[in-house]
């Protein structure tokens, strides 16, 4: 009998793929799996209901700052009833999308990975759960996402405060802010939609701003119901139309071109318009350049502050006393409720899973200088695993949406692949992922999001989250699979390409437990 390698055709099987979460990023590649007819799948959530960030994110005026049209799923248009939709439209649209698809026979509810490694004799991912139970794949695609982890600010005394005091991704709707005076801590996208709503409510309001945000007009309309009804070809007509406006905006962004000076002016000429106090108003206009952060998009945050019983603060944080805040200036705000719109530690890929590859390499050892992978997908000693969402592939205008369908099709590609036994792995070249590693430093060099303080850059300062240009460029560079840029892996053994860590002792391999 002639022994195989890993280099020869494996036999013709269904590849298990297991997808780690249930929003917008998971759900998709479920459902593009069942449009291709592979039903041997798994999507594992933690939670106890899919929707991502979604189900997570129902603070007052949660709404997607990408018209609907566009963030909606290619094959999944919907009749939305405005250009801009709220939280609920959204998660009711996610589950509408995964019941069309009956995802519920492919959905793991309530099962936390906390642990995945390569075993390399099986050549499979054997994936650890909080309860002790062991799921194994042959394909393992981590769907977390960017923005899935609340961060915290590092305030001293927090831990002193006797009022209220959440994350806005974790609003608690039992503590009810009408009459409350409250403390709003941030000036990011979930701060812009919060502040008006929380100022109809509050007796006094304070946000504590750090830097001031671009904030343009958010031109939104109600799409009356004749429009609504007038089907698929208006909403892709309306999908490629944002699509266009979005990639002629990127290289404002990408190559600092001219064309952010219309974002300059749109904040401007709104700031005059809504503001009423000329020191207000200074104290509200960024200093910052166009894009460096993420651009808000609201018409009624800066009118907020025109209300008497609501206050902006410019002067540091110094601590966080049992009654407030206490700023650089030695004042104490007075507050029964903080809240923390301090965004996401966006930068800090898949720290809450220990994931191990061949050789007994760690993905947190391979990220130690930086989150990186190649096309924000693969990573060389981790064969089999695709991340969606990953490094590189958020986008600073347009819909992200659009760059995960682009990394579903690439995945899909890749299951094809393996299920047609052309590979028994696939894992990219060192190489390979080094010269894209490199382009992407160099070209994020260049934009507008290395020029200041933001959640797109790592803690050694690169900017890891952006892909820095259009996003029909990533579609063209993800449309299949190029064999050349992945090296067969024998089981059993480690690459000659590149020499891995002294291995770590393997976990005995555990059946998956009915």
């Amino acid at each position: 009998m002639t022994r195989r390698t890993g280099c020869d055709p494996a036999p013709r099987r269904t590849p298990h793929v297991v997808i780690i979460g249930a929003g917008i990023s998971g759900l998709g590649l479920g459902m593009a799996l069942k449009r291709a007819g592979h039903q041997r799948f798994t999507i594992v959530e933690k939670a106890d209901a899919i929707g991502g960030v979604w189900r997570d994110n129902t603070y007052p005026g949660a709404a997607c700052d990408v018209p609907a049209h566009l963030y909606a799923y290619a094959r999944e248009p919907h009749a939305w009833p405005g250009r801009y939709a709220g939280q609920p439209e959204i998660l009711s649209y996610l589950r509408r999308c995964a019941d069309k698809y009956r995802l519920d026979t492919h959905l793991r509810l309530g099962t936390e990975i906390v642990r995945a490694d390569f075993a390399e004799p099986e050549g499979r991912w054997l994936l650890h759960t909080t309860a002790g139970e062991t799921i194994e794949a042959d394909v393992l695609v981590p769907a977390c996402g960017q923005l899935s982890r609340p961060r915290y600010p590092d305030i001293p005394g927090a831990e002193e405060f006797t009022g209220s005091a959440f994350h806005s991704a974790r609003w608690n709707h039992d503590h009810d802010l009408t009459g409350r005076s409250v403390a709003v801590i941030g000036t990011g996208a979930s701060a812009i939609q919060i502040v008006p709503h929380i100022a109809r409510q509050a007796s006094h309001l304070t946000v504590f701003q750090r830097s001031a945000p671009h904030v343009v007009p958010r031109w939104d309309r109600i799409y009356p119901r004749h429009d609504r009804i007038a089907g698929r070809l208006a909403a892709r007509a309306a999908r490629w139309g944002w699509w266009l406006f979005n990639e002629v905006s990127i290289p404002g962004l990408t190559r600092r071109w001219p064309i952010s000076r219309l974002t300059t002016y749109g904040c401007s000429a709104q700031l005059a318009q809504q503001v009423d106090d000329p020191q207000l108003r200074e104290r509200l206009r960024p200093r910052d350049e166009p894009g460096c952060k993420r651009i808000g998009i609201s018409s009624d945050y800066y009118p907020a502050f025109n209300a008497p019983h609501v206050e902006l603060v410019t002067e540091p944080i110094t601590r966080i006393t049992g009654s407030g805040v206490r700023t650089g200036d030695g004042r104490e705000h007075r507050a029964d409720t903080i809240i923390y719109a301090t965004g996401f530690s966006a930068t800090d890929f898949l720290s809450h899973v220990r994931i191990t590859g061949r050789g007994g390499r760690t993905l947190q050892d391979a990220w130690r200088h930086g989150a990186h992978a190649y096309l924000g997908m693969a990573v060389p000693a981790f064969p089999n695993m695709f991340l969606l969402y990953g490094p590189h592939t958020n986008i600073g205008a347009g819909s992200v949406t659009y760059m995960v369908e682009s990394q579903i099709r690439y995945i899909l590609d890749a299951v094809r692949i393996l299920a047609s036994g052309q590979r028994r792995h696939l894992e990219v070249r060192p190489c390979v992922a080094r010269a894209f590693a490199a382009e992407m430093r160099h070209r994020t060099r260049r934009t507008v999001w290395s020029t200041c303080r933001n959640w797109y850059r790592g803690p050694h300062g690169q900017v890891t989250t952006n892909w820095p240009g259009q996003t029909a460029e990533y579609r063209r560079r993800t449309r299949r699979v190029k064999l050349a840029h992945y090296q067969p892996v024998p089981a059993g053994l480690p690459s000659p390409a590149e020499p891995l860590p002294r291995a770590t002792p393997r976990i005995p391999v555990v059946r998956r437990t009915r």
